[in-house]
């Protein structure tokens, strides 16, 4: 997510303003499980990224589709067999917000080819997901919950 940050101007960070939340949940928390090949793929996404912050409904929308990627691997593998019913129940509960990029990410028991090649179907489906709708954010209500000096968009906040 640094390299997205340096793409759009911004700060150095592994939160960019512009990218979504979400995506750049999953992405981080994905980059930080896999080996350096794999993690080579990931640079593309990386500038896909830039950008892709957009209304609550987009990032729900986003969230959603986690969430279900997440549950389908959990119910194919026969994750929690062994678990009490109740910890089990919790363990299947949709993430929220930010929540459920990272949890999705955290699904994946081993890397092979065929988990990176879903993942990196994934986000090719989330990066589309709010393609041909407004995504634009509300830049001023979003800078409202941000610190002094840290800006969404191309904008720089004074601080």
């Amino acid at each position: 997510m640094e390299l997205a940050s340096m793409l759009a101007g911004e700060p150095f960070s592994d939160r960019p303003d512009c990218v979504c939340p979400v995506i750049g949940a999953f992405l981080r928390a994905y980059n930080d499980s896999v080996d350096d090949h794999q993690r080579q793929d990931l640079y593309a996404y990386a500038a896909e990224a830039v950008d892709s912050r957009a209304c609550s409904e987009v990032e729900q929308a986003r969230v959603d589709r986690l969430n279900e990627w997440t549950g389908r691997r959990r119910r194919s593998s026969g994750m929690g067999r062994l678990l009490p019913s109740w910890l089990r129940a919790i363990a299947l509960y949709p993430a929220a917000g930010e929540v459920a990029g990272s949890v999705a990410a955290r699904s994946i028991r081993r890397h092979t080819d065929e988990t990176h090649a879903a993942v990196l179907a994934l986000l090719d489906e989330l990066l589309a997901i709010g393609t041909g709708v407004d995504r634009r954010v509300d830049v001023e209500a979003a800078s409202r919950n941000r610190a002094p000096g840290r800006h969404l968009g191309g904008d720089r906040v004074a601080g």
